[in-house]
């Protein structure tokens, strides 16, 4: 009898790691510590060694939002400057544009390659670019 894990959770806050070991750090990392599901996001992987980070993000503008990397974090923070809505006379209020914080694991080598707001939709592109220092070397058997 095998056991199935569904191990989707692991990934959700790391971008690139092929050490499995270092994707628990987060798994015990409560969801309110960052942001709680908001904005929704999605991360794929585009290539061998690209990623593309993809936020819903509607109702900022490119201003409102702060993309920056401080060693292995990706942070990705929006704040809405406060607009004069004392003329508004909301029926209802679904778009939600208060401010967060989400932050994103990077493994080594992992960069930012472009970033690009469109259609509310936040979108950052990521690439992997080992040294090739430290690329595996094939050594050919000589007979």
């Amino acid at each position: 009898m095998t056991t199935r894990f569904n191990l989707t959770p692991l990934f959700r806050q790391s971008v690139g790691f092929d050490r499995f070991n270092d994707l628990f750090e987060n798994v015990f990392q409560r969801e309110d510590t960052n942001g709680g599901g908001y904005p929704p996001y999605n991360i794929e992987k585009s290539g061998e060694n690209e990623y593309i980070i993809t936020m819903a993000v509607a109702g900022f503008t490119e201003n409102d939002l702060d993309i920056s990397i401080k060693k292995d974090t990706l942070t990705v923070s929006g704040k809405v400057a406060d607009k004069d809505e004392s003329e508004v006379h909301y029926l209802y209020r679904g778009i939600a544009t208060r401010a967060f914080e989400r932050h994103f694991r990077l493994a080594d080598h992992v960069e930012v390659k472009d970033a690009n707001l469109e259609h509310g939709l936040l979108r950052i592109e990521l690439i992997r670019e080992i040294p090739k220092e430290e690329m595996v070397k094939k050594i050919t058997i000589n007979s």
